[in-house]
């Protein structure tokens, strides 16, 4: 294998598979390198769905890179051949006056988004499954659906081989020396030298870049498939859902070819260290008691037996914004990171925006918001 690349990307998860298929399609000689052998289940984009939102109550800033990573997903299914989003719609439910709800409705209004408004009874009548409070308010958001996320980066990884793109999977970085010439990249086995370089390590960011001392924590988080007692609760008779409510978050598919409703609470969450992390879902009571305690409220035909539970790991900014920047003192370094749980659905436009980032220097999208010396990154050191 050859020892010299114009890039290489270490950490080949969503964003890193995302980032070297674009750069291989540019001709860019490029070299991914992973500890383990994506997709894979040790960090954030396992699971088999992830949701994909216009109207982002995250904020307003991420409407236009929502829209632009539904394009390149439609692209991409076309250049793969296969399904890799379900057009399901996302219904958006909770208190009128929930801070997500609210910065939801501003999205939509400030982009002239299509989001519906409902109150509990025209949900019910709609979707039986669901079981809404009268005082909630819901929005329906039908552009929007599920991606299959392990098969968007089998996707990206099989069409970026094609482009001539270098992997090494099951290989760990031990450690990489920056110089104003380039970067060498050191492995259990090997050393490789490259003119540019792609931190994309997903939850092993921060260790990777200890020396910047980047306030990023990993995160557990759980994820649990529950099998329904009736039709209702199948694609396509029921949507993807996103509640935020009595400071609360949970978000949910629909059973999809028999897979169970798949639930997770976005706003449970314990701090981990990524090289202890274990598939260690049912460690603590409420890994499934949250989950189901929710069903049973707002779905409750869908609150049967746990057919299998996930553990996953998000890696958060103390402001849950990313980080996507060029190293401060080495602007041939490109930093991705700190993805903060809702990351997954950006993945194809984040690897067209690091692919102009390495070609030109920049990017045609404002990324200022992303900056890694914002205050809200450089006040917590």
């Amino acid at each position: 294998m050859k020892k010299h690349y114009s890039v290489i990307v270490i950490g080949a998860g969503s964003v890193g598979m995302a980032t070297g298929f674009y750069l291989a399609r540019k001709g860019i000689d490029t070299l991914l390198i992973d500890a383990f052998d994506p997709p894979h289940g040790k960090g954030s984009h396992h699971g088999e769905t992830r949701l994909i939102r216009h109207a982002t109550g995250e904020g307003r800033q991420y409407v236009d890179l929502a829209l632009r990573a539904q394009s390149l997903w439609y692209q991409l299914e076309e250049e793969i051949g296969k399904m890799l989003f379900i057009p399901s719609g996302t219904l958006i439910v909770g208190e009128g006056d929930a801070s997500f709800i609210k910065e939801t409705v501003k999205s939509a209004n400030e982009h002239s988004l299509s989001l519906e408004k409902l109150n509990a009874d025209e949900i019910h009548k709609r979707w039986p499954g669901f079981s809404i409070p009268e005082h909630f308010v819901g929005y329906f958001e039908s552009a929007s659906g599920a991606l299959l996320n392990e098969e968007c980066i089998n996707a990206y990884r099989e069409l970026g081989t094609k482009h001539n793109a270098a992997l090494k999977t099951n290989t760990k970085v031990n450690s990489i020396d920056f110089s104003v010439n380039g970067v060498v990249v050191k492995t259990t086995n090997d050393t490789f030298y490259a003119d540019k370089v792609v931190i994309s390590a997903g939850a092993w960011t921060g260790k990777v870049l200890s020396s910047l001392g980047l306030p990023l924590q990993p995160m557990r988080k759980t994820l649990g498939w529950f099998e329904p007692n009736n039709m209702y609760y199948q694609h396509p008779m029921l949507p993807c859902f996103y509640f935020s409510f009595e400071n609360q978050k949970y978000y949910g598919f629909p059973s999809i070819d028999g897979s169970g409703v798949k639930v997770g609470r976005n706003d449970s969450e314990r701090e981990t260290d990524p090289d202890l992390m274990s598939q260690d879902f049912g460690k603590y009571d409420n890994d499934e008691g949250d989950l189901r305690i929710f069903l049973e409220r707002f779905l409750p035909g869908a609150a049967g037996k746990l057919k299998k539970g996930r553990s996953c790991m998000i890696t958060k900014t103390p402001d849950k914004d990313f980080i996507l920047d060029h190293h401060p003192e080495f602007p041939h370094v490109i930093i991705a990171g700190g993805f903060s749980g809702h990351g997954f659905k950006y993945s194809s436009v984040l690897g067209e925006m690091i692919s102009q980032m390495i070609t030109d220097g920049h990017t045609t999208y404002d990324i200022s918001k992303f900056s890694i010396s914002r205050p809200q990154l450089t006040t917590v050191n």
